[in-house]
């Protein structure tokens, strides 16, 4: 099925096992869809609703995001080392957070 296209096909429930490389999805619902050891490397994602999605044992090295919105967002027990915010080291932000935080506790 190498170079198939499938447009208007419901495809609700199906499975797929070791496939589709180089696979292309527009205007595609995917919502609910379930990912386990899905190696996404090198994937672009344009004008893509993530909303509720959740990412858990995830390789976001070199991850790189501009113009989201990150709303009511929450990282947590995540390995920051070299995170920029707007060109800031996310450990410099903690380290003055803490910094203040420990001189009002004063």
């Amino acid at each position: 099925m190498t170079g198939t296209h499938f447009d208007g096909v419901n495809l609700a429930g199906a499975q797929f096992h070791a496939v589709l490389t180089k696979a292309k999805f527009t205007d595609t619902n995917l919502g609910e869809t379930i990912f386990d050891d899905i190696n996404l490397a090198g994937s672009r994602f344009n004008n893509v609703n993530l909303s509720a999605a959740t990412l858990t044992n995830a390789n976001l090295s070199g991850l790189s995001i501009t113009g989201v919105t990150l709303a009511n967002s929450s990282i947590e027990d995540a390995d920051l080392t070299g995170m920029k915010i707007n060109g800031v080291l996310v450990t410099d932000l903690f380290l003055a957070y803490e910094k203040l935080k420990f001189q009002g506790d004063q």
